[in-house]
């Protein structure tokens, strides 16, 4: 025979089984949300590889392909040795911000495309300018073309070593003569010096000016050309890091701390640059004298 449960008891089963239902409510509705959730460090891991895995764009080398370089059109050779690298490192730029953008064939007709074109405008012109005073280089168009290295960051890395595509053949040497036409066209073409100058005049503190050293070289021998480009390039670094520290110092030392503390650091570091640029050249040709009165900078307010 069955016996009525105290009022009590009633409510405490009520009250039991209704927190019950109540918990395996929740549980289902978690689980649901769960499962239908990505794991948000999977989702962020692939997220950020795809977008660091662009590739890198390569191209042939320039610089080691050229001739001797006669003295005249030293200048405009070196600026559009830069240019070509310049192109490059603007290419590899629209490469990344441009990830997962187009069709299939979005890198080829958006960016490989243009850069050929601009590349075979720029070898034209150099090829040009060789050949106002010396042998006319041909072939030079066969460089043009470039390449989409899928290799991901560490591609990418050496597409930035390797300048304008001097990857070829002496990887080290040809990287550095293409990023070296940087200083050689800052030199020539006056960019980066000018751009020094501009804020140097905007502060009160002046600009430091040098002699040119590129137009006063004899024809470079195309085995010193890597070298020479690459310490021409050194030499503009070394203006423009002496005209930020003028910009930085103004007001400080007395009456002699820029020649002190600028100029005269400066001399030397560029006497010590036109020196291996002489001996690069001297090694296969009649070394060069006479540089090292290029060697002084003064400032011009």
């Amino acid at each position: 025979m069955s016996r009525a449960l105290p009022k009590y008891n009633k409510r405490r089963v009520v009250i039991l089984g209704g927190a019950a239902a109540v918990a395996l409510s929740g549980a289902i509705i978690a689980g649901t949300a769960l499962a239908g959730t990505p794991s948000k460090g999977n989702g962020g891991t692939d997220a950020r590889t795809l977008a660091a895995s662009p590739g890198t764009i390569t191209c042939p080398d320039v610089a080691s392909k050229l001739p001797a370089i006669p003295a005249s059109a030293q200048a405009e050779v070196t600026r559009n040795l830069t240019l070509l690298q310049t192109q490059i490192d603007e290419a590899n730029k629209r490469l990344v911000s441009t990830v997962g953008q187009g069709g299939p064939n979005f890198v080829n007709n958006a960016i490989l495309g243009p850069l050929k074109d601009k590349r075979v405008a720029t070898v034209n012109r150099i090829a040009t300018a060789i050949g106002r005073t010396a042998a006319k280089p041909t072939g030079l168009d066969a460089l043009a073309p470039c390449a989409l290295n899928g290799a991901g960051a560490g591609g990418a890395n050496n597409g930035n070593a390797a300048g304008n595509g001097n990857g070829n053949g002496n990887a080290g040497n040809a990287g550095n003569a293409g990023n070296a036409g940087n200083a050689g066209a800052g030199n020539n073409a006056g960019g980066n010096a000018n751009a020094g100058g501009n804020a140097g005049a905007a502060t009160g503190a002046g600009t430091i000016t040098c002699p040119d050293v590129a137009s006063k070289l004899p024809a470079i021998p195309a085995s010193a050309q890597a070298e020479v480009t690459r310490n021409l390039t050194l030499l503009q670094t070394q203006i423009d890091e002496a005209n930020k520290r003028l910009v930085s110092t103004v007001g400080q030392g007395g009456p002699n701390f820029v020649n002190n503390a600028i100029l005269g650091p400066l001399a030397d570091k560029r006497k010590s640059t036109v020196d291996r640029i002489a001996t690069a050249i001297g090694r296969t040709s009649t070394k060069p004298t006479g540089l090292d009165s290029l060697a002084a900078c003064t400032l011009t307010k």
